[in-house]
């Protein structure tokens, strides 16, 4: 007879490996228009230079956490120890910590207030829930360890979420009466996206976290 844990997984990991195909095919939409390096394919305003390489090393390396992400939470990976810590360090050390630390001067070199806001926040916030992961990780503190990771995984996840609440955003003003130039209506609502995104997959993470502490007390 299964057990409430093994019935658990068994639900879990479909969604999972949702997740992942979600993941690489948004991440395939996310980098081809920088695959041969052209500054005029970038979908971002860009000064070309330093602005446009930082750009391009955010996205690339934002591919290998979106990427990697759901591997993390996968109980057949996580049962073989030293398969989740490789993971998780190329998912933190070639992912998350450069891809943060390139947005981070991408945003503000945007000179729009909101993305410069919108993208600055969620970027240290990566970096800060990675940080905490690992700390949680080194105290043998599993069960913080996974909430953490989720949170930084809601972050990252904004890479697919903005490209969904984006078409939506542009709907949604056209169908209020906006008749202006379709480009510039998109290009205004791309940071109002990216700055829902973000906040919208953490709220969801801390209702899943929630939930399942609220399941957890009704257990004991």
């Amino acid at each position: 007879m299964e057990t409430t844990v093994e019935k658990r997984r068994a639900r879990t990991a479909p969604r999972l490996w949702l997740m992942l195909a979600v993941a690489v095919v948004f991440g395939a939409v996310l980098v081809f228009p920088y695959l041969l390096l052209d500054v005029d394919s970038s979908r971002q305003d860009v000064d070309g230079g330093a602005h446009y390489s930082l750009l391009a090393a955010h996205v690339f390396t934002a591919l290998v956490a979106l990427v990697l992400g759901p591997l993390q939470f996968m109980p057949s990976i996580r049962a073989r120890r030293g398969v989740h810590r490789a993971i998780g360090r190329v998912y933190l050390l070639a992912g998350v910590l450069p891809s943060a630390l390139a947005g981070f001067p991408v945003a503000i070199m945007s000179g729009r207030p909101i993305t410069q806001i919108g993208l600055s926040v969620p970027c240290v916030l990566w970096l800060v829930t990675g940080w905490l992961a690992v700390r949680a990780a080194r105290r043998r503190d599993f069960r913080a360890h996974r909430a953490w990771m989720m949170r930084n995984y809601a972050l990252t996840f904004l890479a697919v979420t903005s490209r969904i609440l984006i078409p939506l955003l542009v709907v949604a003003q056209v169908a209020l009466g906006d008749t202006g130039p379709r480009d510039e209506l998109i290009s205004s609502t791309i940071p109002v996206g990216q700055a829902i995104g973000w906040v919208v997959n953490l709220a969801i993470v801390e209702f899943m976290l929630r939930r399942r502490r609220t399941r957890a007390s009704f257990a004991r």
